[in-house]
């Protein structure tokens, strides 16, 4: 190979070199925003705790707790059924097929989001305002559905099915 050669061969290397080190500086230097979650990536306990703080516990037999057991709990974005009735009393629901946030208002009970688990989607949904709403979350082997009706100005779920 002749000088000339060399030098050209030197020069590129020495270009790529220098400019993939700005490219990672300038990365570096911008950070996880640029193309990190807003907000950040929740993880399972995250999800938890947040509906425990925000939701009121069951009392009695009014269903459950807006604490998710084992696997399988919400890690979708929410959809939304729409907007909040203010001053509506608001309480969570966690399934092994997803999650629902629901409130009761003049209406009645009304569906405010819901989150199908990995696995899962929405079938045959009934999101109110109404006297009871159902969501039904249907996976491959299985479904889970969630029947929720007003109780004292409450969300509960209906276990007269």
């Amino acid at each position: 190979m002749d000088r000339r050669s060399l030098l050209a061969v030197t020069g590129w290397l020495a270009t790529t070199a220098a400019a993939t080190l700005v490219g990672l500086a300038a990365v570096d230097l911008v950070g996880a925003d640029i193309g990190g979650t807003v907000g950040g990536v929740r993880t399972e306990q995250d999800v938890a705790r947040a509906l425990a703080a925000s939701v009121p516990a069951s009392t009695g037999a009014g269903g459950p707790t807006a604490t998710p057991t084992g696997a399988g709990g919400p890690t979708v974005a929410p959809t939304t059924a729409g907007p909040s009735t203010p001053g509506a009393a608001r309480r969570g629901f966690v399934t092994a097929g997803g999650s629902v946030e629901a409130e009761c208002g003049p209406a009645g009970v009304r569906v405010v989001t819901w989150s199908p688990a990995p696995g899962y989607r929405t079938k045959d949904d009934d999101r109110g305002p109404d006297d009871h709403v159902e969501i039904r979350f249907v996976g491959a082997s299985d479904e889970h559905e969630l029947r929720l009706r007003c109780r004292d100005g409450v969300p509960v779920r209906d276990l007269d099915d």
